[in-house]
């Protein structure tokens, strides 16, 4: 069995997690109502999408 025969530092582990983490989603603002909406969905307050009303229909 492949045991490790050092322990690994903190630094080469921490080194490791470098991309461990989390993002951001990408948030922009509604044409129409300005509420902070994610892009390329609909405004969750206004129902506006590229200028059209698509949750009103």
């Amino acid at each position: 069995m492949a045991v490790p025969k050092r322990r690994t530092s903190k630094t080469a582990r921490d080194k490791r997690r470098t991309h461990f983490k989390l993002q951001v989603p990408g948030m922009t603002t509604c044409d129409n109502c300005g509420e902070m909406k994610l892009a390329h969905r609909v405004c969750k307050s206004c129902g506006h999408y590229k200028g059209k009303d698509v949750a009103g229909e």
